[in-house]
């Protein structure tokens, strides 16, 4: 216990050495968890030196148990991934594993999943594998986690053999969610078709598919432009006594948008609002982005009122997506408008999308507002100032 301890208060006192150099420009002035976590991820947002996101990482001294921490520690391994870093991924991951308090089951199922997030499958399946000698159980969970790393790493010839030989190999049963999982992998990979054999095995083990299983096996069907399998959905979803909640309804949307027939997608929010269903933010994100794709922004911006009205919150993403592409259809009024709302948030569009706002309200002799959107942006995140200085020398005068 002793040495646990010590271990244990070693690593927080070289994550307190980080954190005071690197999150905290006023070390003086200690930082809460949570604020750390902040720090953290508005840091990694930026950040591009491999080495150096692993010191913010350290510095944060993040933990899965966090849902703040577990989008840094996302977000750290995307970026390390962008830049071939494998090495650092692991040793991120290793780091991490070596705390008492990070072996538990939870955790490590975390850190599988990150490992695919990564695409270093191998590391994830090395992990489910060793989880004995960390003192951690393996499970049917954890099984679960591994197939979703098959998944993010696109190695769905994996899951197919992981989904066929782990369970008897290490004594493990499937569950719901075993059959979601691999359900996914056949239908990101192209071969939905198999999702039929793959219902019939759950009936025979009397699992019971779930709104879920019906949602991502018609994405398949839509991905692969399969539509008299999509009408079949609603026919086994009727058999198997599974209603259609709002997420099915959202797959849908999202499906029928990214095959450009956003009007059809929307007559799917009108038939839910005809059965006084609540739609949510992600119905209306998938809905605007379909719409901004296809040209028709004056649809877009009334979805997001409509959005609004309904007192639902839009995302980030919605933000920055909307205002990309109202400057790319020359609306820089209406984007300016959704920018100066998404900033007012703390969300601020990327610096191409940005540029383009700034030089579209120059275009249109609105240099004032150009200079009013810089300076917010220059006060609000100093990170990028010198850069601002320099767009807004080359302004008009």
């Amino acid at each position: 216990m002793a040495l646990r301890s010590t271990i244990r208060s070693a690593y927080l006192w070289r994550c307190r050495l980080f954190s005071t150099s690197i999150l905290n420009s006023d070390s003086k002035t200690p930082l809460s968890s949570k604020e750390k976590s902040r720090a953290a991820l508005s840091l990694l947002r930026f950040e591009k030196n491999p080495e150096r996101i692993l010191d913010i990482c350290r510095a944060a001294a993040l933990t899965p148990e966090s849902h703040l921490d577990r989008v840094a520690y996302s977000k750290a391994i995307s970026k390390l991934r962008e830049s071939h870093y494998y090495e650092g991924i692991r040793g991120l991951v290793m780091d991490s594993l070596s705390q008492p308090d990070f072996k538990s089951e939870r955790f490590v199922r975390h850190f599988i999943v990150l490992l695919g997030q990564a695409g270093i499958l191998k590391d994830a399946i090395n992990l489910f594998d060793e989880m004995p000698k960390l003192g951690v159980d393996r499970s049917i969970k954890a099984l679960n986690s591994l197939l979703i790393s098959c998944v993010l790493a696109g190695e769905y010839g994996e899951l197919k053999r992981i989904f066929a030989d782990f369970p008897s190999k290490y004594n493990l049963q499937p569950d719901l969610e075993t059959y979601n999982n691999a359900l996914k992998g056949l239908c990101e990979s192209g071969s939905s078709n198999a999702a039929y054999s793959l219902l019939a095995d759950m009936e025979r083990n009397n699992i019971k598919p779930n709104t879920t299983t019906f949602s991502v096996l018609m994405a398949g069907f839509y991905k692969e432009k399969k539509l008299s399998d999509v009408e079949k959905t609603t026919d086994l979803m009727n058999k198997h006594g599974v209603l259609p909640g709002i997420a099915f309804y959202n797959t849908k949307i999202m499906s029928l948008c990214k095959l450009q027939k956003s009007s059809e997608a929307k007559a799917v929010l009108d038939y839910i609002l005809s059965k006084k269903m609540k739609p949510n933010c992600v119905t209306y994100n998938h809905l605007i982005h379909g719409f901004c794709k296809e040209g028709d922004l004056d649809l877009a911006k009334k979805l997001f009122k409509q959005m609004n009205d309904r007192k639902l919150k839009p995302e980030s993403s919605c933000y920055f997506t909307l205002i990309y592409f109202l400057c790319q259809g020359r609306d820089f009024e209406s984007a300016l408008g959704i920018c100066k709302d998404s900033i007012s948030k703390g969300w601020v569009p990327n610096i191409s999308t940005m540029r383009s706002l700034v030089n579209g309200l120059v275009s249109i002799e609105k240099v004032d507002e150009a200079r009013e959107i810089i300076s917010v942006v220059k006060e609000k995140f100093s990170r990028n100032a010198d850069r601002w200085s320099e767009i807004e020398e080359g302004l008009p005068k």
